[in-house]
């Protein structure tokens, strides 16, 4: 059966069950990344099985209502690595900068939103390719940037960015998830 060539429906049912790890918090989305693009190009049901290994077979989803965080007012604060993102989060940085890296980061559904504030600073926001953005907001005298490249991948999280920027800059980008460090 390992050796059972997969179909488009085995591929995409096998995403759609990562998503729901990721929802979960069992993956992270660089983990999720990993994994649904090895299932996109996987030719047998042995390498669709393997992706998924050290997954509990029921799958039940946390719902996290808390609302994260991060303030930088003339200084800077930067969430990286593993970190729990809930269904809500916050950044205002004042005179400074805030950094959230999303690629270790697990969340709290499929669905974030992301309320990102600069007056006089900066907020950015580094997405893992493959994840849907959507940014809105707008920005007075500053900047609001969305730079995000590769395609979409099935059944990945959306991540919802709301921008002001008031003569500072919010910028929304994707980067491989090959270029992390440890």
């Amino acid at each position: 059966m390992n050796d059972l060539r997969a179909s488009d429906a085995d591929r995409d049912r096998v995403s759609a069950a990562l998503g729901e790890h990721l929802a979960a918090g069992r993956l992270t989305l660089e983990e999720f990344s990993e994994r649904v693009g090895a299932a996109q190009t996987a030719r047998t049901h042995g390498e669709l099985e393997r992706l998924s290994r050290d997954l509990p077979a029921e799958v039940r989803a946390a719902d996290r209502s808390s609302v994260h965080r991060t303030i930088a007012i003339l200084g800077s604060s930067e969430r990286r690595s593993r970190w729990r993102v809930p269904r809500r989060t916050q950044a205002l940085a004042v005179l400074g900068s805030c950094e959230l890296d999303l690629r270790r980061a697990e969340l709290a559904g499929d669905e974030v939103v992301i309320d990102a504030w600069a007056v006089l600073g900066s907020v950015e926001i580094v997405v893992p390719e493959g994840v849907d953005v959507e940014v809105t907001g707008v920005a007075l005298l500053g900047s609001k940037e969305e730079r995000i490249s590769g395609r979409r991948l099935p059944h990945a999280p959306t991540i919802r960015v709301r921008a002001f920027a008031l003569l500072g800059s919010v910028e929304v980008r994707s980067r491989p998830v090959r270029a992390l460090t440890p």
